[in-house]
């Protein structure tokens, strides 16, 4: 909605209520015209459609004491023919400063904004001042990154602080982050410095769009910095430490709020993601929060049983013990062995027995196990599995 709305509209009039009506007058009024013109109740009503605009709108205004308030004042300034609004586009308007002023001052009007009081009457409504020293720069959030790091099999299971460079949009150097190489930006006409423009959405006036003409700064070099090319934001590389928790997986994206590229006008910085490349280890391997580890054994060691001891990741080896008849490929469990879960707690080690069958015997080995061949010869560990065969 323009600010010409505000002064030649009389939204006490549209709800058919006085001008001093309490708060429960208006909303008494509102919704009993709400009813009777509602688009459902008027099919194919035109008249009655824009009745309802008409009727929203002056809710919208009137419904909201602050709004409502800064209309009273707009009214009071500019509601009796001495507002002119002039040809300029997106709300602004030329002003006859003689006629503004009882002819205290002169000129030609000032195109594109309102100055001193005058901004400040309709700021709250369109979130701007004018441009002497009332406007109102919206701060602006920097920008995320995107970044990776590869990090070694430990590293992603106890944690890690590693350097990151990183490259970004900053404040620009040259010019300070005005864009101008003066360092003397103008406030711009078209959106008053706030950035933004208002964009009609029928009843209301609540939805804004980046101005087109300073692309969201608010300012507006004339005289453009040959680094930014005027845009106030150059780009910057800088290293900084981040600390990897630990228990991170291959491929996670890490997320750290406020570690992204600076903000603008007292805006926060934006977040940083970083995806993890984790390498691969000579001996453990992972299962969720569980390490993997394959241990060999000997034969007599998996058919008489005993102790035998197994590595951990970065800690001294543990002794487990091994059952008599353990056979090939059974996986035992050595708890709290394990990567760091996001509780703080630990994983398991899961340890696989491997029987190790050796390529080359001594003649004592050899004959021992010649010795065990006969003593075993009536024995076939086959024989169940031919039975199940044929009952199959």
């Amino acid at each position: 909605m323009s600010t010409k709305d505000f002064v030649e509209k009389d939204f006490y009039k549209v709800l058919g209520v006085p001008k001093d009506a309490t708060e429960a007058e208006i909303k008494k009024a509102y919704r009993k015209l709400a009813r009777e013109f509602h688009p459902d109740a008027n099919k194919g009503n035109v008249k009655a459609e824009e009745r309802f605009k008409e009727i929203s709108e002056a809710n919208d205004i009137l419904g909201d004491p602050k709004k409502r308030k800064e209309y009273d004042e707009a009214r009071a300034l500019f509601g009796n023919g001495g507002f002119r609004p002039g040809p300029g586009a997106g709300g602004n308007f030329n002003f006859d400063l003689g006629d503004l002023f009882g002819g205290g001052a002169q000129g030609g009007g000032a195109q594109g904004g309102f100055g001193g009081g005058i901004g400040d009457v309709f700021g709250g409504l369109f979130n701007r001042g004018g441009p002497g020293g009332t406007t109102r720069t919206q701060p602006r959030r920097g920008q995320d990154i995107d970044t990776e790091v590869t990090l070694t099999f430990t590293e992603a299971i106890e944690g890690a602080t590693v350097p990151l460079r990183m490259s970004s949009q900053a404040p620009c150097k040259a010019c300070s982050g005005t864009g101008d190489k003066n360092g003397t930006p103008r406030v711009c006409p078209t959106c008053v410095g706030t950035g933004q423009v208002a964009r009609g959405s029928g009843g209301g006036f609540s939805l804004t769009d980046p101005c087109p003409d300073c692309k969201g700064r608010g300012l507006i070099a004339e005289h453009p910095c040959l680094d930014c090319k005027g845009s106030g934001r150059a780009k910057s590389s800088r290293t900084m430490q981040v600390r990897i928790p630990a228990g991170v997986t291959d491929g996670q994206r890490i997320r750290l709020r406020g570690k992204g590229a600076p903000g603008e006008r007292g805006g926060p910085a934006g977040d940083l993601y970083v995806v993890v490349h984790v390498g691969a280890h000579p001996v453990f391997g992972r299962k969720e929060d569980n390490l993997t580890v394959t241990v060999p054994v000997t034969f007599t060691e998996a058919a008489l049983g005993g102790e035998i001891k197994v590595p951990t990741l970065g800690g001294p080896s543990l002794t487990l013990k091994l059952p008599p008849g353990t056979p090939n490929g059974r996986t035992m469990r050595a708890r709290g062995k394990g990567a760091v879960r996001k509780d703080g707690t630990r994983g398991d080690l899961l340890v696989t027995v491997e029987v190790s069958v050796p390529k080359d015997l001594s003649g004592k080995a050899r004959e021992a196990l010649e010795a065990y061949r006969e003593a075993t010869a009536g024995e076939d560990p086959r024989a169940e599995l031919f039975e199940a065969a044929k009952g199959a």
